[in-house]
């Protein structure tokens, strides 16, 4: 029986594995954690992260050969195949602050491999690392190896949130990169193998190391420029009284641009995106590209921008103060179907009306008060630190209200920020929340869910991202 183990059990590692475990029966899988509250979360029927369909496939699984444990070494000793799915935050200090990965926690994880290990081992790189990472693997196992081979391949993870079950069942790739020798060629055959019971194999693709390590940084950083792109026409549209809505679809239609990603919306968030492209910049700066680094930093910024021009536009059109007013925000995750808060633009959305002196009531579905609060009065890329190194016992925000139910979010409100885009959102009683809001009542539509027409005719003041301005917005013009 083939024995893999997963060390780190988090949004990648936790479905990946899951999914291995359910598509091969014949395989015996370990997800391991050093945090207790983790794991115990993994073994009961409150999962750690809220994933469609996750719930039914860990079920199936779970104590067959399906196992969550903490006894990180026991596992690793024991496994044929060792996957790395640990965090790969963004330094904030030091050489590449700001920008570089920090790989604190995948050398850490190298060298526990090294220590504990009797037998020759495949390790996969499963998180998201710079290019060139394998090779510092390598070393490190090599230097500690004590005459066991280890071969390293990079397996990088192309999971969307909200769809991640889905993915796994069916993705559009598998990527697998592997030393060009005759031990790796036999490697990356191994894994395939594992892949192979569920994933055609016209689907499951073979590059060298460095391909792959870079096909995940170059992926993620394709979309988010395309969601940038739209997002920059987003302002122009604005400007000339053209409809984002009706350019992304014109575009769209198009046979060699497509139709995603060309949602125009408040900004992109999730764990990847912004630390990817921050990533590549640094690798770029780092191999004399500087024209390079540059085009990609713009990505970023104009990301901030649309963030900027949100909050802007909702401080100006309420007669250029929300000190002491209510805004209600409906929707804290980076995107609907998920409960993952990780570089969710509602966090800057809600600092810079925070900054405005706005008391903000929240409300979203899948996330906590902890969370939201959490998320507030965190450092930027404290988030990506393991959750034993964050600050326990975040100071609550008291300008900030959670609340389990957008009705009593807007309650008394002057506006509503609509910052994701839950299908909950399209078919709420305008009407009812009408009546009970401040007038002039305000809507400001991050997600382009609401239709703007019928809002109107209600008596709401309406601002959707990317579409012509009412009259009144247009009076009250905001400053970039």
């Amino acid at each position: 029986m083939v024995k893999i183990c997963c060390i780190g059990a988090g949004y990648v590692g936790g479905p990946t594995m899951a999914v291995i475990a359910l598509k091969c029966p014949s395989v015996e899988v370990a997800v391991v954690d050093i945090s207790v509250p983790r794991i115990n979360a993994w073994n009961s029927d409150q999962l750690p992260i809220y994933e469609p369909g996750l719930d039914d496939v860990v079920k199936q699984c779970r104590g067959k050969n399906l196992f969550f444990s903490t006894d990180v070494e026991k596992h690793v000793r024991e496994a044929d195949i060792v996957f790395v799915s640990v965090n790969t935050p963004t330094k904030t200090r030091g050489l590449g602050a700001g920008k570089a990965a920090d790989l604190t926690y995948w050398e850490s994880a190298a060298r526990m491999i090294a220590d504990v290990s009797v037998s020759d081992k495949i390790v996969v790189e499963k998180s998201t690392v710079p290019v060139k990472t394998a090779e510092a693997i390598e070393k490190i196992l090599t230097h500690n190896s004590k005459g066991i081979k280890f071969q390293i391949l990079s397996n990088p993870e192309f999971l969307a949130e909200g769809t991640a079950i889905e993915d796994l069942f069916m993705p559009d790739r598998v990527l697998i990169g592997g030393r060009e020798t005759p031990e790796g060629f036999a490697a990356v055959k191994a894994l395939k193998d594992v892949y192979a019971q569920w994933v055609p194999e016209e689907r499951i693709l073979t590059t060298n190391l460095w391909s792959a390590e870079l096909s995940k940084l170059a992926a993620n950083a394709f979309l988010a420029q395309r969601i940038s792109s739209v997002n920059a026409m987003s302002a122009l549209c604005e400007a000339t009284g053209a409809n984002v809505s009706e350019v992304s679809y014109a575009v769209g239609k198009d046979s060699r641009i497509g139709p995603k990603f060309l949602n125009s919306s408040v900004g992109f968030g999730g764990s990847c995106f912004q630390k990817d492209i921050l990533n590549l910049v640094y690798i770029c700066e780092c191999n004399g590209l500087p024209e390079v680094a540059e085009y990609w930093k713009q990505v970023i910024k104009i990301n901030d921008y649309q963030k900027t021009r949100f909050v802007n536009r909702i401080v100006s059109s309420m007669f250029n103060t929300v000190s002491n007013k209510k805004i209600a925000v409906l929707g804290f995750a980076f995107k609907k179907d998920t409960g993952d808060t990780r570089e969710t633009p509602a966090i800057d959305v809600c600092k810079g009306l925070l900054g405005d002196k706005a008391r903000l009531s929240i409300y979203d579905p899948q996330v906590t008060e902890e969370q939201i609060q959490r998320d507030l009065t965190m450092n930027k890329f404290d988030w990506d630190h393991p959750l034993h190194l964050q600050p326990m016992s975040p100071t609550t925000v008291k300008q900030v209200s959670v609340v389990w139910d957008a009705y009593e979010a807007a309650k008394d409100a002057h506006g509503i920020c609509i910052l994701t885009e839950w299908d909950e959102f399209k078919k709420l009683d305008f009407e009812k929340i009408f009546k009970n809001m401040q007038k002039p009542a305000f809507v400001f539509d991050g997600r382009n869910v609401v239709d703007a027409e019928k809002l109107r005719k209600i008596g709401f003041i309406v601002y959707s991202i990317g579409k012509p301005l009412d009259q009144w917005l247009k009076d009250m013009p905001a400053l970039a």
